[in-house]
């Protein structure tokens, strides 16, 4: 089954808009907020969020990078890729609100692993989730507290987010044969 494009670039554009003034909303503005981005994808989607609230409320937040990958619980079944640099801002995460950004939330397992990482990195004040995509077939009890777009999936579907910086487009879409479950 071909390729299906579920979200293009304005709709990713409405949907991070639409988070940003969530997050500033959740947290009563943009003092004490930090937003890190799971590398490679989250990252981004972190800095675009933070030019938004940038946009919206001068000031607002700043934005690091979280990579997870040695935290992950899942290291001997899948090929690890090599380990971006974490990236803290200068006041660190203590006593902050931090905003774990992630491209796709699927089974949670890369969230449990931020969570480790960021137990080891200090202690805030809370821990926020933000997603681009919720496709659902969740491991762990783990939700997103503000997502772009929910997208049920079947298993053996896969989804693809592609971005300007990284892939030289934005566009998400969903590949797999949905049917063939039953078939």
């Amino acid at each position: 089954m071909p390729a299906r494009t579920v979200l293009q670039s304005s709709d990713i554009t409405r949907a991070l808009t639409r988070i940003s003034h969530e997050i500033l909303e959740s947290n009563r503005g943009g003092s004490d907020l930090v937003l890190l981005g799971i590398p490679t994808r989250g990252a981004v989607l972190a800095e675009r969020i933070a030019t938004l609230l940038d946009r919206i409320e001068p000031g607002a937040g700043t934005v690091g990078a979280l990579d997870v990958t040695m935290y992950r619980d899942d290291l001997d079944r899948h090929p690890t890729r090599t380990p971006s640099p974490t990236r803290l801002p200068a006041g660190g995460i203590d006593g902050k609100t931090v905003v774990l950004v992630d491209d796709v939330l699927y089974s949670g397992r890369t969230i449990r692993a931020a969570l480790d990482a960021i137990g080891d990195l200090g202690r805030p004040r809370a821990v926020r989730l933000a997603v681009l995509v919720d496709r659902g077939h969740r491991e762990l009890p783990i939700r997103a507290d503000f997502v772009g777009k929910n997208l049920p999936t079947a298993a053996v579907e896969r989804i693809f987010v592609k971005l300007v910086e990284t892939d030289g487009a934005d566009a998400v879409t969903i590949e797999g044969d949905a049917e063939g479950e039953s078939a």
